[in-house]
């Protein structure tokens, strides 16, 4: 079974959302059987790569909060943080453009390491005291670095802002035809959707009514025809 989630790494529920999934997912009888791969999708597409503020001040600007409610909305999440074991910075963190960090994570899918990049990619957002906005190029290459990539493979990615900018796009595309509108969404088998942060509880139950529900092979034809197997091929008598 194929788990797709859809995120950014500027998303806070998206942080809390990946360790709630993953809870559901160790418990789950069939977890080894189950393919993840992380989509790409830009909360705030259009704002330039270096245009860098603070989330507080983001916050107020964007949704017309009041600096009160903009903390009391970080407080909370600090806390939904804290429940799933995760660090949470609530003060300080700032926000910007993560289309350099979706093409990475498309370099790291190919080599097999995403989900060790967006993990430690979240981690570096929302719980480090040092900028993955504001430190240039060589932040993400450090970060990439640790995830097991090649430094001057990532340095070549982030050089070029062509290479995997249609991937990312496509995946965003791809997320407006399954209705996705926010994150994180998740897609189990292309047939089930989970949108938000939900408990852990909800996704087991997904993930237990996707797998029941996988089609059975139906065979079509005689049965014992012809054929082969691990003993060989069977030839056919003559006269």
């Amino acid at each position: 079974m194929r788990v797709e989630i859809w995120s950014d790494i500027a998303c806070p529920w998206c942080y809390v959302g990946k360790a709630r999934f993953e809870k559901a997912l160790a418990a789950f009888p069939h977890r080894d059987q189950v393919e993840v791969v992380h989509r790409s999708f830009e909360l705030d597409p259009d704002r330039a790569k270096g245009d860098v503020q603070p989330v507080i001040t983001m916050l107020t600007r964007k949704y017309g909060m009041s600096q009160a409610q903009a903390e009391a909305g970080e407080d909370n999440l600090g806390a939904q943080a804290a429940a799933e074991g995760l660090d949470y910075r609530t003060r300080g963190r700032d926000h910007g453009n993560t289309f350099d960090m979706h093409r990475l994570l498309h370099l790291a899918k190919e080599h097999g390491r995403q989900d060790e990049l967006i993990q430690i990619l979240y981690r570096a957002n929302f719980a480090e005291e040092r900028s993955v906005f504001t430190e240039g190029d060589e932040r993400l290459v450090e970060l990439a670095v640790k995830a097991g990539l090649d430094a001057d493979a990532a340095r070549a990615v982030l050089a070029d802002p062509s290479r995997y900018a249609d991937e990312v796009r496509a995946d965003e595309r791809e997320a407006a035809r399954l209705g996705a509108t926010g994150v994180p969404f998740f897609v189990l088998d292309r047939a089930y959707g989970v949108s938000g942060a939900q408990p852990a509880e909800v996704f087991s139950q997904a993930l237990t009514e996707a797998w029941g529900e996988r089609s059975p092979l139906k065979r079509v034809g005689q049965s014992g025809a012809d054929g082969c197997g691990p003993d060989g091929c069977a030839v056919p008598r003559q006269g």
